[in-house]
């Protein structure tokens, strides 16, 4: 029972610390919540962005060059899954351990250590340890410079356009910067993969014993803040329920950097703070973020797959069949916020050219697109039966006789044959007579 009122008393205070540190923003419309929202946040850059879509919903300086420390990683983790097998034995080379000067985070990692990706992962994502991912960068690459080419790569591939990476880790160099835009973007392409969203919402792990290190003592708690609990199960001071990820950083020239998912009930969004000058504003900021996405944002269905969105004659097809229902082949769901939630969108429907019969059910007949909130959503029509062509009166007043001429030349063929035969057997008979 004190256990259980201790709980109780814990919960009470941190409802009442984050009731006046992060207030839920009121569900009042977009366009208020929007102000609120751009007079709260501290941070020199932030944006959310909705995951699915990608559609960015808020934005601060969301295209400024910044520097991102150690979300540099996220990037990193997932260039790591992709080229590289969980098993994969990696050899901590001296480099990797000497190189991270004194003040940068690390996991103890041992020199001549051999330890396997799946291990360095975790090590790197949530101790954010920065030997980690040199010896993951000289393990594909062969050196961490060669490894931040190929990050460079993969970031102009996933869509970044003002993003240059010197290093794996994300230690400072004036040449390593991104934004907070290609940041989400990045993190929007690794949170598709399982494995890499397995690791970033995990709280703890423990590198194994090697024999370099054989000790079971290297246990690390996730640097996340969102997504942990303390001792137990309370959680601390900005916990927010929802979050699934993904990565904290710091450096003096960057500030404090946060890169965050949360989903609620299958509403995913990510934010990206840059240069914040606390720790406790780049988690306040994220809270409050998420708080204006989900109070204000949410998915509404146009329409379902095999719905009938119109029906069409088509002109050559038979009278029984010529009437064409159109069916949508997949669901249109778009995402409104509380200010056009209730507008009424008109589609616009592009049939195939020449459309005409024979038509078979399922067939591809054309698309409808609806323009949405400065977006487009489309899918393709298909037809939900069979059209079948045409057949003029002539034309089938001319099958009709030519298949009644073919069994009447049959029959008589038939009659022939037997008559013919007959008469040779009536002569054959005569003629022994």
């Amino acid at each position: 029972m004190k256990t259980i009122r201790k709980l109780i008393k814990y919960f009470i205070i941190i409802f009442l610390i984050q009731s006046l540190c992060f207030p839920l923003l009121s569900s009042a419309t977009t366009k208020e919540d929007l102000k609120k929202i751009n007079s709260s946040i501290k941070s020199s850059a932030a944006i959310v962005m909705e995951a699915t879509t990608g559609k960015i919903i808020y934005s601060k300086n969301g295209n400024a060059i910044k520097y991102p420390a150690s979300t540099t990683k996220i990037l990193t983790a997932i260039i790591a899954i992709e080229q590289s097998s969980l098993n994969d034995m990696a050899l901590v080379s001296e480099y990797a351990v000497t190189s991270i000067p004194s003040g940068y985070t690390n996991a103890n990692i041992q020199v001549g250590e051999t330890l396997s990706i799946k291990d360095l992962l975790y090590a790197l994502m949530l101790a954010s340890a920065n030997e980690a991912a040199v010896v993951i960068a000289e393990h594909i690459s062969g050196s961490n410079s060669e490894f931040a080419e190929l990050m460079n790569k993969k970031a102009i591939e996933i869509g970044c356009k003002n993003t240059h990476f010197i290093n794996a880790n994300g230690m400072h160099n004036k040449s390593h910067y991104t934004t907070a835009y290609d940041m989400a973007l990045i993190t929007q392409y690794a949170m598709k993969n399982k494995t890499f969203r397995q690791i970033v919402s995990t709280t703890s792990y423990t590198l194994p014993a090697t024999k370099v290190y054989p000790y079971n003592s290297r246990t690390f708690t996730n640097t996340n803040s969102l997504i942990i609990v303390n001792k137990n199960n309370v959680p601390n001071n900005f916990y927010y329920p929802s979050a699934i990820g993904v990565k904290t950083g710091f450096t003096s020239p960057a500030g404090n950097c946060l890169v965050s998912a949360a989903n609620n009930n299958g509403l995913e969004f990510i934010t990206v703070i840059l240069g914040a000058r606390a720790k406790d504003i780049r988690y306040i900021d994220t809270i409050n973020l998420f708080n204006f996405a989900f109070n204000n944002y949410s998915f509404t269905k146009l329409k379902s797959k095999n719905n009938s969105v119109t029906s069409i004659e088509i002109d050559n097809a038979s009278d029984d069949t010529k009437k064409l229902n159109l069916l949508i082949n997949s669901d249109i769901t778009v995402l409104s916020n509380l200010d056009n939630k209730n507008s009424v969108i008109e589609p616009t429907i592009v049939l195939k050219e020449n459309l005409s019969a024979p038509i078979s059910k399922g067939e591809v007949v054309g698309k409808i697109k609806y323009e949405f909130d400065g977006d487009i959503y489309e899918s393709e029509l298909i037809a939900a039966s069979n059209v079948d062509k045409k057949t003029d009166f002539i034309y089938n007043l001319c099958i009709k006789v030519l298949i009644i001429s073919f069994i009447l030349l049959f029959i008589t063929g038939i009659f022939i044959h037997k008559r013919l035969k007959y008469e040779k057997k009536y002569n054959r008979r005569k003629e022994k007579i």
